[in-house]
């Protein structure tokens, strides 16, 4: 396989990230997608990060659905799922109509959010604010925040934070919730894969970096396993959002044109 001609860079940033995002997922049960385009974003377009990641972003489901298999509720999913199709159409219309600096920009800005949110558990916040709102809103919630997570993960695989202001103002067994987040991005994921090849991103090129990539899957998960019982947790997510807030800022700034 003839690689592409990237800057050496990118092959060692897609390697970091791709392993980063293995080991949140396999140690710490974080919303794992976000991490990876970003930081490869810095040396390639948007889309080419967004297209090598999905394929192996799709690998990686597959272990979680098998792990909690009937551990969901479909209850708690559908809503959310619903609109996390409208999200994924919405993003689609905007993959399309963006250069490549507008998309450093709203990837660049998604990323500092994402880092934001975990910094001062907005979205912990905003679930507190919308438990202590009448019930019967829950399912127009899920729709509204479904269509947000849809549309930032079309775009960054950044589905998690809006994701998990519906999910954690429901008041679920922990198990229930991984479980349905599981099956959440699953069938996010695979839907994504539709828009994805409308959009020229499963081309021979990303598909052959995805395969290049992929080995890089398990041994992500592996090391997260082994490293949960070994590093704190709050470490680790600490270098791991600085690292993401600095290369959203220099998102943003290549975005403008700085």
């Amino acid at each position: 396989m003839t690689l592409p001609d990237f800057p050496y860079a990118f092959y060692a940033a897609a390697v970091v990230a791709i392993l980063l995002t293995g080991i949140v997922k396999g140690g710490f049960g974080g919303a794992a997608g976000g991490l990876a385009v970003p930081i490869m974003s810095i040396w390639v377009s948007p889309a080419v990060a967004a297209g090598v990641m999905l394929p192996i972003l799709c690998a990686m489901d597959i272990f979680g659905v098998r792990a909690y298999k009937g551990r969901w509720s479909w209850v708690v999913v559908k809503p959310v799922l619903t609109g996390a199709m409208v999200g994924i159409g919405i993003g689609w219309l905007v993959f399309k109509q963006l250069s490549v600096d507008g998309l450093r920009l709203i990837i660049g800005g998604i990323a500092v959010t994402f880092v934001l949110n975990n910094w001062f558990g907005l979205a912990g916040k905003l679930a507190n604010l919308i438990r202590k709102a009448p019930s019967e809103t829950g399912r127009k919630t899920g729709y509204f925040w479904g269509t947000v997570s849809g549309f930032t993960s079309t775009l960054a695989h950044a589905g998690g934070p809006p994701y998990a202001i519906y999910i954690l103002s429901l008041k679920l067994d922990k198990t229930v919730i991984v479980a349905s987040s599981a099956l959440y991005f699953f069938v996010m994921n695979y839907t994504k894969l539709v828009p994805y090849y409308f959009l020229g991103q499963l081309n021979t090129e990303n598909l052959g970096l995805a395969l290049l990539f992929s080995p890089l899957a398990p041994i992500g998960i592996w090391l997260g396993v082994w490293l949960h019982k070994r590093i704190s947790e709050k470490l680790f997510y600490q270098a791991s959002y600085t690292l993401l807030f600095c290369t959203g800022l220099k998102l943003i700034a290549d975005g403008l044109g700085f």
